[in-house]
């Protein structure tokens, strides 16, 4: 079979899943000759496809009697991306307001796996900045706002997490290892906010501090990157102190009760 056949092949398997999926959708449930009547498939290749739904736990199966449903998995992903784009709705204006006091790069970032993503960007104001776009992909381990993402989970997640990572030093601050990381996340959480000292990326340094849903779990940082040539030490606690307000606005209106200050 030639590589066009196979492209063809996987794009008609991508339409027959969603083509079930669509029908499972406009019932409670169904039997499996009645659903492959409604998609035109044979009984066989709707089954096979329900079976491996079914593994994945998007198709659960009704007791014995051959029906299937969707299960809420579906749900899940829709309302993670409807969570991410109200995040960046409301962050916005709060970055905004961050990049017109400190002129610097402000970023606001989640967890994909083992690394952070960047969602939202604001530029900074002056010429010499940071490259960085959205849609990219950073270590955890050497990131303010991948500490911040890290910092709130138990240690053996962090580890689970990091297993299949190799701490690349990309500089000689980066840390070493997830022994190091697990010491400095212990801080993160006990004042609030996290910095990457120049371990990304020589001559940047950056600071961020996390961004709570409803329920109190961190689903994003927030950060301002800036040259340690514009930073003296002076500056930490002021820019700490406006990222945690940018934050907790961002954080209740998302729906959080009141947002957890670091105590001074």
């Amino acid at each position: 079979m030639n590589d066009f056949s196979k492209q063809q092949d996987s794009v008609s398997s991508v339409l027959k899943v969603f083509g079930i999926l669509q029908a499972l959708g406009d019932e409670h449930e169904i039997g499996v000759t009645e659903l492959s009547q409604r998609v035109m498939m044979s009984k066989s290749t709707v089954y096979r496809f329900l079976q491996t739904m079914k593994s994945l736990g998007y198709v659960r199966q009704e007791g014995e009697n051959d029906k299937y449903s969707l299960t809420l998995k579906l749900f899940d992903l829709g309302a993670k991306a409807l969570q991410h784009v109200d995040l960046i709705r409301i962050a916005d204006q709060q970055m905004r307001i961050l990049s017109k006091e400190t002129r610097e790069t402000i970023h606001l970032g989640t967890m994909e796996e083992e690394s952070i993503v960047y969602l939202h960007k604001i530029d900074s104001l002056y010429n010499l900045r940071m490259y960085s776009r959205v849609g990219r992909r950073n270590p955890l381990y050497s990131t303010a706002i991948g500490k911040v993402l890290l910092a709130w989970l138990d240690e053996r997640e962090v580890r689970e997490i990091l297993a299949p990572v190799t701490f690349d030093r990309k500089t000689v601050h980066t840390l070493a290892d997830v022994d190091a990381l697990l010491r400095e996340l212990a801080d993160v959480r006990e004042h609030g906010f996290s910095e990457d000292r120049e371990e990304q990326e020589e001559g940047l340094r950056c600071v961020g501090v996390p961004v709570y849903d409803r329920f109190g779990h961190v689903i994003a940082g927030l950060s301002i990157s800036f040259p340690t040539i514009r930073f003296d030490d002076n500056q930490l606690t002021h820019y700490v102190a406006i990222l945690h307000q940018a934050a907790a606005n961002i954080s209740q209106q998302l729906g959080l009760a009141r947002y957890p200050f670091p105590s001074v």
